[in-house]
């Protein structure tokens, strides 16, 4: 078991690390509320995770904050009885990032909590608290005047986007208020979790949260995993892991570019990046047989080891795509009709951004290095320091463009460079775990945090008395940057919202658990 700190108002461990459900202190909640706001007071620290589930005959309330800074999880706890309703304080009304915790709680449970700056339902669950509130009759904000309108988006959308509703307020063209209404495709994720019995249909669950983001989850769950069962890895899996994890950086962000370019109806740069993006996921089948990274990462070990000939190929495939890539980047951030569409566009600022609690992309493209390669080292990270991309702060989508390119040009570097290492570590690969071969800790907690392309994931998992998984839990980043889209649409005209969804990107089947 992972090692562990304790105080008297929580208990502290390291990213990836499990620590015994009883030594996690549980606090009245007038001290929880204060030693949550006095943590957060910090702008090193941040709130990765707040839910409760039933414990006993108890709804019991687990809160990690990263410290960024120390690069350790603070967890403190609070319970409240199930035999009557629960009515708390809000930490969001002086917290706002918590919100998306508080609602989520609040729409799962049935527990009030008083002056909530948006107690409004955030997913829709199936299993949620009152069946009578439904996603139609969503409680969309709305300003009383004959001079405004309102136009709908969605939910179903043309090509392959996924469903959800974005409601604007708008003076002619202008857009004063943008409200993003999602939870149409809830599919009971964590619920699954614990109806699934083998670590096999788990990690093939993982890989389905966000099938954009299949190889991040699913190191997200194995690593978690491993933690909760004392499972050891050795550093050639760990890198290994690691580059897979970049290589679906390089291809989900140059995917973007061409995206990008679309919107700006600059068709050489939507080309040119699109065609760049096929070799990237050809060489994730070549190694496992999914363009997406499916069946790459495994619980323990794995099937498809990184062998000297796809290094080869590996190293052939950056050395073939770099210039190529450099040649169309520097030829798209050149081009003023291109930037004249992207600077000054869709802005927000760095205030924003930690008000609402903004990760990955979404925090650092205002200058909030917020990445948990960095702060929170795991996997190869922990063996080759990464250094976060730096000096970008206009917060707009020339920002957003540009972190994209900057962050595929250091992926290439970093990947050369943990190739180097791995030639130099001389250990044969490991097989997958078995499910006669794991013991999970029982009555523990484990929480996994992995920097994903869209920025913190976070799983967590707790055992029951006997080692089985009795709750589960997943935050995808784009939990948190939802808001930012919204934000960046205030005072801009109607038809920048396009090229400003497309520079988040963001999940909806991330959002929708």
């Amino acid at each position: 078991m992972e090692t562990f700190t304790e105080t008297d108002q929580h208990v502290v461990i390291k990213n990836q690390g499990t620590v015994p459900l009883r030594l996690i202190p549980v606090l009245p909640y007038n001290v929880f509320l204060s030693d949550v706001l006095a943590l957060l007071q910090n702008s090193k620290n941040h709130c990765v995770n707040y839910y409760a589930f039933p414990y006993a005959d108890k709804l019991k309330f687990i809160c990690c904050i990263a410290d960024d800074e120390a690069g350790n999880l603070k967890v403190l706890s609070h319970e409240q009885s199930l035999q009557r309703e629960v009515q708390l304080i809000s930490i969001a009304k002086d917290s706002f990032p918590l919100h998306i915790f508080e609602r989520e709680i609040s729409e799962n449970f049935g527990v009030e909590f008083i002056n909530s700056p948006w107690n409004k339902p955030l997913r829709y669950a199936f299993n949620r608290a009152d069946r009578s509130k439904v996603i139609n009759d969503y409680p969309f904000y709305r300003i009383k005047s004959d001079e405004l309108h309102e136009v709908g988006v969605g939910p179903i959308h043309a090509g392959v986007i996924e469903p959800g509703h974005f409601r604007f307020l708008c003076n002619g063209e202008t857009v004063l208020h943008l409200e993003i209404q999602l939870g149409w495709q809830h599919r009971g994720v964590e619920h699954t979790y614990l109806k699934k019995s083998t670590v096999l249909q788990r990690t093939v669950l993982s890989e389905s949260i966000a099938a954009d983001t299949a190889v991040g989850h699913a190191t997200a769950f194995a690593t978690l995993m491993e933690s909760l069962g004392g499972i050891q890895i050795n550093d050639r899996l760990v890198i290994e892991r690691t580059i897979g994890l970049e290589l679906e950086r390089i291809a989900m962000h140059i995917g973007d570019l061409s995206n990008m370019c679309v919107g700006l109806a600059y068709q050489l740069g939507a080309s040119v990046f699109g065609a760049l993006r096929t070799p990237t996921i050809n060489f994730a089948q070549l190694w496992c047989g999914n363009r997406f990274g499916k069946g790459l990462i495994r619980v323990g070990g794995t099937h498809y080891p990184l062998s000297p000939d796809l290094i080869d190929s590996l190293s052939k495939f950056l050395d073939n795509f770099e210039p190529r890539f450099r040649t169309m980047a520097n030829e798209t951030f050149a081009l003023p009709s291109a930037l004249m569409r992207l600077e000054n566009i869709g802005t927000v600022t760095k205030t924003q951004m930690e008000l609402i609690g903004a990760v990955g992309m979404a925090a650092r493209m205002t200058g909030i290095q917020r990445d948990i390669r960095q702060s929170h080292p795991f996997g190869a990270y922990s063996l080759v320091p990464y250094e976060t991309v730096a000096n970008i702060t206009t917060g707009d989508v020339w920002a957003r463009a540009l972190l994209r390119r900057l962050e595929i040009e250091k992926s290439i570097n970093y990947i050369r460079t943990l190739i180097g290492k791995m030639q130099s570590i001389n250990e044969p690969p490991s097989k997958p775990a078995q499910d006669r071969d794991i013991k999970l800790n029982p009555e523990a907690l484990t929480i996994s945090l992995v920097e994903g392309w869209r920025g913190e994931i976070c799983h967590s998992a707790i055992t029951d008395n006997e080692g089985e998984i009795l709750h589960y839990k997943v935050k995808d980043p784009s939990a948190h940057n939802w808001m930012a889209l919204a934000l960046s649409l205030r005072d801009l005209e109607i038809s920048d919202f396009p090229i400003n969804n497309k520079s988040y990107s963001l999940s909806y089947c991330g959002h929708d658990l």
